[in-house]
Protein backbone atom coordinates (compact mmCIF):
# COMPACT_ATOMS: atom_id res chain seq x y z
CA UNK A 1 0.00 0.00 0.00
CA UNK A 2 1.94 3.39 -0.90
CA UNK A 3 2.13 5.68 1.70
CA UNK A 4 0.26 9.10 1.57
CA UNK A 5 -0.20 12.39 3.26
CA UNK A 6 -2.75 15.12 4.07
CA UNK A 7 -2.45 17.83 6.53
CA UNK A 8 -5.62 18.93 8.01
CA UNK A 9 -6.22 22.15 9.59
CA UNK A 10 -9.49 24.05 10.72
CA UNK A 11 -10.17 28.13 10.65
CA UNK A 12 -7.96 29.31 8.13
CA UNK A 13 -6.49 32.54 9.58
CA UNK A 14 -7.05 35.49 7.12
CA UNK A 15 -5.74 39.34 8.29
CA UNK A 16 -9.53 40.23 9.60
CA UNK A 17 -10.12 36.95 11.00
CA UNK A 18 -6.72 37.33 12.76
CA UNK A 19 -7.47 40.48 14.35
CA UNK A 20 -10.11 39.44 15.76
CA UNK A 21 -9.36 36.61 17.27
CA UNK A 22 -6.51 38.10 19.07
CA UNK A 23 -9.53 40.62 20.75
CA UNK A 24 -10.15 37.30 22.35
CA UNK A 25 -9.91 36.38 25.77
CA UNK A 26 -11.65 33.20 25.77
CA UNK A 27 -10.12 29.95 24.63
CA UNK A 28 -12.16 27.58 22.40
CA UNK A 29 -12.10 23.90 22.30
CA UNK A 30 -10.61 22.88 18.39
CA UNK A 31 -10.25 19.37 16.99
CA UNK A 32 -8.13 19.88 14.02
CA UNK A 33 -7.89 16.66 12.85
CA UNK A 34 -9.74 15.42 9.44
CA UNK A 35 -13.42 14.15 10.48
CA UNK A 36 -12.75 11.16 7.69
CA UNK A 37 -10.15 9.53 10.28
CA UNK A 38 -11.70 6.62 11.96
CA UNK A 39 -10.99 6.18 15.25
CA UNK A 40 -12.27 5.35 19.03
CA UNK A 41 -14.03 8.72 20.25
CA UNK A 42 -11.91 8.65 23.46
CA UNK A 43 -8.23 8.42 21.11
CA UNK A 44 -9.49 11.29 19.45
CA UNK A 45 -9.94 13.19 22.60
CA UNK A 46 -6.73 13.32 22.71
CA UNK A 47 -6.29 15.63 20.04
CA UNK A 48 -9.40 18.24 21.19
CA UNK A 49 -7.03 21.30 22.62
CA UNK A 50 -8.48 24.02 24.54
CA UNK A 51 -6.73 26.71 22.23
CA UNK A 52 -6.34 30.33 23.32
CA UNK A 53 -6.10 33.38 21.19
CA UNK A 54 -2.27 33.94 20.90
CA UNK A 55 -1.86 29.80 19.60
CA UNK A 56 -2.38 27.87 16.38
CA UNK A 57 -3.26 23.88 15.83
CA UNK A 58 -2.81 21.51 13.41
CA UNK A 59 -2.58 18.14 12.47
CA UNK A 60 -0.86 15.54 9.67
CA UNK A 61 -1.82 12.31 8.71
CA UNK A 62 0.26 9.39 7.17
CA UNK A 63 -0.39 5.89 5.74
CA UNK A 64 2.54 3.09 6.35
CA UNK A 65 2.10 0.03 4.77
CA UNK A 66 3.35 -1.74 8.23
CA UNK A 67 1.49 -3.84 10.80
CA UNK A 68 0.43 -1.21 13.58
CA UNK A 69 2.96 -3.45 16.23
CA UNK A 70 5.56 -2.08 14.18
CA UNK A 71 4.88 1.09 13.79
CA UNK A 72 4.43 1.77 17.40
CA UNK A 73 7.81 -0.32 18.33
CA UNK A 74 9.12 2.99 16.88
CA UNK A 75 6.75 5.48 18.03
CA UNK A 76 6.94 4.51 21.44
CA UNK A 77 10.78 5.17 22.49
CA UNK A 78 10.73 8.60 24.05
CA UNK A 79 14.20 7.60 24.68
CA UNK A 80 15.09 7.32 21.28
CA UNK A 81 13.17 9.97 18.90
CA UNK A 82 16.34 10.67 16.54
CA UNK A 83 15.71 7.66 14.78
CA UNK A 84 13.06 8.74 13.03
CA UNK A 85 13.22 12.68 13.81
CA UNK A 86 15.67 13.39 11.47
CA UNK A 87 15.91 17.28 12.85
CA UNK A 88 16.98 15.84 15.35
CA UNK A 89 20.86 15.33 16.26
CA UNK A 90 21.15 13.57 19.87
CA UNK A 91 18.97 12.91 22.51
CA UNK A 92 19.72 12.35 26.18
CA UNK A 93 17.21 11.21 29.55
CA UNK A 94 17.33 13.41 32.05
CA UNK A 95 14.84 12.60 34.67
CA UNK A 96 13.27 9.61 34.89
CA UNK A 97 12.87 5.78 33.55
CA UNK A 98 10.60 6.08 30.27
CA UNK A 99 7.31 6.09 32.38
CA UNK A 100 5.02 9.60 31.87
CA UNK A 101 6.86 12.77 33.13
CA UNK A 102 10.27 11.37 31.97
CA UNK A 103 12.45 14.15 30.68
CA UNK A 104 14.30 14.55 27.83
CA UNK A 105 16.96 17.39 26.50
CA UNK A 106 17.17 16.74 22.48
CA UNK A 107 19.75 18.59 20.39
CA UNK A 108 18.38 20.10 17.15
CA UNK A 109 20.79 20.22 13.77
CA UNK A 110 21.96 22.97 12.96
CA UNK A 111 19.88 25.60 10.23
CA UNK A 112 17.04 25.27 12.63
CA UNK A 113 15.92 28.67 15.06
CA UNK A 114 16.57 26.20 18.03
CA UNK A 115 19.95 24.60 19.79
CA UNK A 116 17.88 22.28 22.53
CA UNK A 117 14.12 21.03 23.49
CA UNK A 118 13.65 19.78 27.37
CA UNK A 119 10.60 17.63 26.61
CA UNK A 120 8.21 16.08 28.68
CA UNK A 121 6.38 12.54 28.37
CA UNK A 122 2.99 13.67 29.23
CA UNK A 123 1.37 10.00 27.87
CA UNK A 124 2.38 6.73 26.58
CA UNK A 125 -0.91 4.89 26.57
CA UNK A 126 0.71 0.91 24.76
CA UNK A 127 -2.90 -0.37 24.35
CA UNK A 128 -4.15 2.73 22.84
CA UNK A 129 -1.46 3.29 21.21
CA UNK A 130 -1.18 7.00 21.80
CA UNK A 131 1.78 8.85 22.72
CA UNK A 132 2.04 12.85 23.83
CA UNK A 133 4.93 15.02 25.20
CA UNK A 134 5.02 18.57 25.46
CA UNK A 135 7.97 20.84 25.49
CA UNK A 136 9.28 22.43 28.87
CA UNK A 137 12.35 24.39 28.54
CA UNK A 138 15.17 24.59 26.20
CA UNK A 139 16.61 27.03 23.79
CA UNK A 140 13.56 27.72 21.00
CA UNK A 141 10.53 29.73 20.15
CA UNK A 142 8.18 27.16 20.38
CA UNK A 143 6.94 27.89 23.83
CA UNK A 144 3.85 25.83 25.05
CA UNK A 145 4.32 23.33 22.06
CA UNK A 146 2.33 19.80 23.05
CA UNK A 147 1.66 17.01 20.44
CA UNK A 148 0.15 14.14 20.65
CA UNK A 149 0.07 11.23 18.30
CA UNK A 150 -2.30 7.69 17.80
CA UNK A 151 -1.86 5.25 15.86
CA UNK A 152 -4.99 3.41 13.95
CA UNK A 153 -4.86 0.08 12.71
CA UNK A 154 -6.08 -0.21 8.64
CA UNK A 155 -8.33 -3.11 7.45
CA UNK A 156 -5.98 -5.50 5.53
CA UNK A 157 -6.49 -5.11 1.56
CA UNK A 158 -8.93 -8.05 0.35
CA UNK A 159 -7.18 -11.08 -1.34
CA UNK A 160 -6.44 -10.87 -4.56
CA UNK A 161 -4.62 -14.08 -7.33
CA UNK A 162 -1.94 -12.67 -6.32
CA UNK A 163 -1.73 -12.60 -3.05
CA UNK A 164 -3.92 -15.28 -1.99
CA UNK A 165 -4.75 -13.02 1.32
CA UNK A 166 -3.25 -13.50 4.40
CA UNK A 167 -2.04 -9.70 4.23
CA UNK A 168 -1.64 -7.65 7.58
CA UNK A 169 -3.52 -4.48 7.56
CA UNK A 170 -1.32 -0.91 7.23
CA UNK A 171 -1.20 2.00 10.13
CA UNK A 172 -2.93 5.45 9.94
CA UNK A 173 -0.72 7.69 11.94
CA UNK A 174 -2.03 11.06 13.16
CA UNK A 175 -0.12 13.48 14.91
CA UNK A 176 -1.45 16.83 16.04
CA UNK A 177 -0.20 19.55 18.13
CA UNK A 178 -0.69 23.07 19.81
CA UNK A 179 1.60 25.85 20.20
CA UNK A 180 1.98 29.63 20.98
CA UNK A 181 2.70 32.25 18.10
CA UNK A 182 5.88 33.48 18.03
CA UNK A 183 5.72 37.08 18.62
CA UNK A 184 6.51 38.65 15.05
CA UNK A 185 5.02 35.49 13.13
CA UNK A 186 1.78 34.58 11.98
CA UNK A 187 -0.82 31.53 12.99
CA UNK A 188 -0.45 30.59 8.87
CA UNK A 189 3.70 31.15 9.05
CA UNK A 190 4.16 29.10 12.60
CA UNK A 191 2.05 26.07 11.47
CA UNK A 192 3.58 26.39 8.18
CA UNK A 193 7.02 25.85 9.87
CA UNK A 194 5.75 23.03 12.54
CA UNK A 195 3.82 21.64 9.83
CA UNK A 196 6.78 21.23 7.18
CA UNK A 197 8.38 19.28 10.64
CA UNK A 198 5.97 16.53 11.15
CA UNK A 199 5.68 15.96 7.66
CA UNK A 200 9.12 15.34 7.52
CA UNK A 201 9.50 13.07 10.87
CA UNK A 202 5.70 11.25 9.80
CA UNK A 203 7.57 10.08 5.99
CA UNK A 204 10.78 8.95 7.44
CA UNK A 205 8.61 6.88 10.51
CA UNK A 206 7.25 5.30 7.15
CA UNK A 207 10.18 4.58 5.31
CA UNK A 208 11.56 2.95 8.85
CA UNK A 209 8.21 1.00 9.94
CA UNK A 210 8.15 -0.55 6.54
CA UNK A 211 11.85 -2.10 5.78
CA UNK A 212 11.03 -3.00 9.35
CA UNK A 213 8.46 -4.76 8.66
CA UNK A 214 10.18 -6.39 5.88
CA UNK A 215 12.73 -8.04 7.59
CA UNK A 216 10.09 -9.18 9.98
CA UNK A 217 8.20 -11.18 7.05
Amino acid sequence: MPSSLQIQRINPINPTSSAAAAKQSKATWICPVSADIEAPENVMEHHTRLMAANQCCSAVMQEIAAPIDTVWSVVRRFDEPQVYKHFLKSCQVIFGDGDVGTLREVRVISGLPAATSIERLEILDDEKRVMSFSVVGGDHRLHNYRSVTTLHANAPPPPSPLSGGGESGGTVVVESYMVDVPEGNTREETCAFVDTIVKCNLQSLAQIAQNLARKEK
